[in-house]
């Protein structure tokens, strides 16, 4: 590998090095290699087998709540909230996996799998699609698109463990309605020429949440993340030369598209193209879903008191780096306040141009109000997020954007409309600082709210709130970025470099 081919933050090169010596002893004999530095640093992810705690990835997680509940000492607590969200989540995935079907010869099929088959990968696969014709677009969730016999290889197969690791039997929870189809076939797939298409490079095949959301869409790019750091064998693991396959027949299509070029420079494949046909693979990954039993993010369960995933912060790095998201920088200390405005329905902020106004009064704000919608590019969007300090916006999927807040924003989630932890607990995987409607007498909402089915329920209506504690609570969280040490080294570092810039 080229270590120009490899897509990473430059933060995240000496962990590549540590993992990978090989690169590192190629650019120590590169004289153009510009990561000199970075070769010998001891560092490592967190999920490594010898990776000791101090050398783990540099952010990590705090816990300045009591370990109430699950736990009984802190140690404990600490070490929980570690494994359920962070990179001992990786590390619990790597050493979970087993050979399902183990190859004897190089040309043979392999596959393993971590427990209950969330996340799977094979060589010299046979996956088998004639199935689809006559077939419908609609294959959203099903968990019947490969039949007995429709996947497989030359290989040994431990039945009964495939078996026993079929429970978790659901579209988006596990690979198991695809696994227990497994069969051990009697021809080497490739060698035998048994496929119509052979698909050399790596492939990694993504069965998606809900895309026209970006709370539930992300679940799908955070674990495919996740997932580049369990099948991290090789350092063309962080490669963008690969497929990704989606399945379903649908063309994939979504205002959130852009965030695939994160993972691959190549064009998303659907099954529509392989209908009707034997398709072997090389190298194949089935990635972490997006709703596993606990999972990440979607409904995980996390422990009261703990915050700051290192995977989380790593996840919002490579994203930025990828997708070429710069801070810009600043010609004043002003906090740069964003507010998210929702154009819907419900959930509108009724006296929004009031607080807009009153925000603007304030001579240490830089007060935007911003629509996302499909005029605007996601990029862009990213752009605008990124270079926020306190970002605020009513519940709603959009407050995902918090996770790619600089390290140092803090997050006003206007009112949570009787969900309080979806965001909250994004808040604090991505370790910032959150801040909600508290005073209920302080609030109006319109009406007792129109759900689906006539019932009643606090998200399906609009809010008034009252100016002045409005803007307490944004204060709290203009207090909290200009008390933080990395916001006041970025300004500084900002002003110094637009004076030389002026000389």
């Amino acid at each position: 590998m080229n270590l120009n081919e490899i897509n990473i933050p430059p933060e995240h090169i000496p962990y590549i090095f540590s993992s990978f010596r090989n690169l590192a002893e190629s650019c120590v004999a590169n004289a153009a290699c510009p990561f000199k530095g970075l070769v010998d640093k001891k560092v490592c992810w967190g999920y490594e087998g010898n990776c000791n705690k101090s050398n783990s990835y540099h952010v990590r997680p705090r816990c300045p709540g009591d370990h109430r509940g699950w736990v009984k000492t802190k140690e404990a607590q600490y070490d929980t909230f570690y494994t359920q969200a962070d990179f001992g989540y990786i590390k619990e995935q790597t050493q979970e996996l087993m050979v399902m079907c183990e190859a004897s010869y190089p040309s043979d099929s392999s596959l393993e799998c971590s427990k209950y088959l969330r996340f799977c990968r094979g060589r010299n696969l046979m996956l088998n699609f004639t199935g689809l014709i006559g077939r419908g677009d609609n294959l959203r969730y099903k968990m019947d698109i490969l039949g007995p016999g429709q996947i497989g290889g030359h290989c040994h197969l431990f039945s009964d463990r495939l078996k026993k690791e079929s429970e978790h039997m659901s579209a988006l929870q596990s690979w198991a309605p695809e696994m227990i189809n497994f069969d051990k076939t009697l021809e080497r797939p490739i060698t035998d020429g048994m496929c119509d298409v052979t698909i050399n490079k790596p492939t990694y095949i993504m069965k998606l949440d809900a895309t026209v959301n970006m709370y539930h869409h992300f679940c799908d790019f955070f674990n495919l993340y996740a997932s580049l750091h369990v099948n991290s064998t090789h350092p063309s693991t962080f490669s963008r030369d690969n497929h990704i396959l989606i399945w379903e027949t649908f063309t994939y299509e979504s205002a959130f598209k852009d965030a695939f070029k994160a993972f691959t420079h190549n064009t998303i494949l659907d099954l529509k193209k392989f209908r009707g046909k034997v398709v072997c693979f090389k190298n194949v990954v089935f990635p972490l879903l997006p709703r596993m039993i606990f999972g990440l993010y979607y409904n995980t369960p996390l422990i009261y008191g703990c915050e700051r995933s290192g995977l989380f912060h790593a996840f919002s790095k490579h994203m930025l780096h990828s997708l070429n998201v710069k801070l810009q920088l600043r010609s004043n200390d002003k906090v740069r306040i964003t507010l998210l405005s929702r154009e819907t329905a419900y959930r509108t902020i009724l006296n929004e141009q009031a607080i807009v106004e009153a925000m603007l009064k304030n001579k240490g704000y830089h007060v935007q109000r911003v629509v996302y919608d499909r005029t605007v590019p996601f990029i862009d969007q990213l752009k605008i997020t990124h270079n926020t300090d306190v970002f605020i916006g009513m519940h709603g999927a959009g407050l995902t954007h918090l996770l790619f807040l600089p390290d140092w924003a803090a997050v006003f989630e206007v009112y949570h409309c009787e969900d309080p932890n979806c965001y909250s607990d994004l808040a604090r995987l991505r370790g910032l600082k959150y801040v909600t409607w508290e005073d209920k007498s302080k609030l109006k909402q319109q009406d007792q709210g129109h759900g689906p089915g006539g019932v009643s329920h606090s998200k399906f209506t609009n809010y008034s709130f009252e100016v002045e504690e409005f803007l307490r609570l944004v204060e709290i969280c203009a207090a909290h970025v200009r008390n933080r040490q990395d916001f006041k080294n970025f300004i500084a570092a900002s002003t110094m470099k637009k004076s030389h810039e002026e000389l």
